[in-house]
């Protein structure tokens, strides 16, 4: 059972709103535990945390789209202002590769899928663009957790 908590803490730090208050090192830390006490492996938590990740930014891909401009108007937004900003320059600046940027930033991580459904972009290019970035970040995810599982024991 311990092994859902990956999936569950991928989505968590992902997804729109909550991701701000999850952070990334509570799923190494699980990870960690899951390969240090044999309840699984890198080939176990890799994908179930790739689809975690997925379906949190596919959520705030789709809640973007879903609450569109207003979104800034909400009291979350006038909360999370500054972060906002900065998701916000960093699709101008980089379009689309905002998408891989941001799955490695943690402070916006939950915010560019959001901004870039409320900035109409199409959603098929967005996945696809999304799986790639997600792909890569849980193959980070396992080399982290490798090494961790390699320096310890």
């Amino acid at each position: 059972m311990a092994i859902y908590l990956v999936p569950l803490f991928a989505f968590a730090e992902a997804c729109v709103g909550i991701g701000l208050l999850i952070s990334g090192a509570i799923l190494v830390a699980v990870g960690s535990l899951l390969l240090a006490n044999d309840i699984a492996g890198l080939g176990q938590i890799m994908p179930l945390a790739l689809a975690g990740a997925l379906l949190g930014d596919h959520v705030g891909f789709y809640t973007g789209r879903w609450v569109g401009p207003r979104f800034h108007r909400l009291g979350f937004a006038q909360k999370h202002r500054a972060k906002l900003q900065k998701s916000e320059a960093m699709i101008l600046r980089y379009g689309p590769y905002a998408i891989f940027i941001g799955r490695f930033l943690p402070a916006i991580r939950s915010l560019i899928p959001a901004m870039l459904g409320m900035s109409g972009f199409d959603a098929r290019h967005y996945s696809a663009l999304d799986v790639a970035a997600c792909v890569l970040w849980s193959g980070c995810l396992g080399a982290i957790l490798w090494a961790i599982e390699n320096m310890v024991g």
